[in-house]
């Protein structure tokens, strides 16, 4: 499956170049959805919230209530995974949260794992949380097996090669494969047709942004590529 995201920054769909400097503002909200329908999800990010520097809800909620929809940034309190979930978002991802266990489990309880995505990005071989601003001392491949009965899936994002349109981490993911049977996607840097259908034949979904938005990949073409993937 491959998912289109839509990242949300001051009230504008926007592209991040690893997660920092903004690349290019896209169209509103609802014409992406339209662009976008032809793919089964959307993922949609609230960087303002991820950053601690304020929100987006009433954009996120416009998205969330028109298409199928993962919905994260600020996902740390059962109180707001139960919010997006009442919104309309399908599933939740969750980052800093998710390495908080007290935290983790209220968000467990309140909406069930098999709503809540974990988000593990990586960043110089270490996980990073809070909007990618802290790194915490440990790999994605060390604590994604204890983490499993938590959610549904796991969003990988290879920060280091995130909206820089240069390929990402292929063994990287290969490894995260080995590591888990739960759902993957993977994320940061993917550029080409090739790289999707490797993931493809790994059995990992890929969340695509800034190869679509820049016109790398051909979203007809995308759409022909999903209905035969993962």
């Amino acid at each position: 499956m491959i998912v289109p995201c839509i990242d949300l920054m001051g009230g504008k769909v926007v592209q991040l170049v690893q997660g920092r400097e903004k690349e290019l503002e896209g169209d509103d909200p609802l014409e992406m959805l339209r662009r976008f329908a032809a793919f089964p999800q959307i993922q949609v990010i609230d960087l303002d919230a991820a950053m601690g520097t304020g929100s987006n809800d009433e954009l996120v909620e416009l998205v969330a209530r028109r298409a199928t929809c993962r919905v994260g940034g600020g996902v740390r309190s059962a109180e707001r995974a139960r919010k997006l979930i009442d919104e309309g978002a399908y599933r939740v991802i969750v980052g800093t949260a998710a390495f908080d266990r007290p935290v983790l489990e209220e968000i467990t309880a309140a909406i069930g794992p098999e709503r809540v995505v974990i988000a593990l990005d990586s960043k110089h071989g270490q996980i990073v949380i809070k909007g990618w601003r802290e790194s915490v001392p440990l790999t994605a491949e060390q604590v994604i097996q204890d983490l499993e009965p938590f959610c549904s899936g796991f969003l990988c994002t290879y920060v280091d090669k995130e909206g820089m349109l240069q390929g990402t981490d292929l063994d990287w993911f290969r490894r995260l494969r080995a590591a888990t049977q739960h759902e993957l996607t993977a994320a940061g840097g993917i550029t080409t047709i090739a790289e999707i259908e490797e993931l493809q034949r790994l059995s990992i979904h890929a969340a695509l942004g800034m190869a679509i938005y820049k016109g790398h990949l051909n979203l007809e073409d995308l759409a022909l590529l999903s209905a035969s993937g993962v």
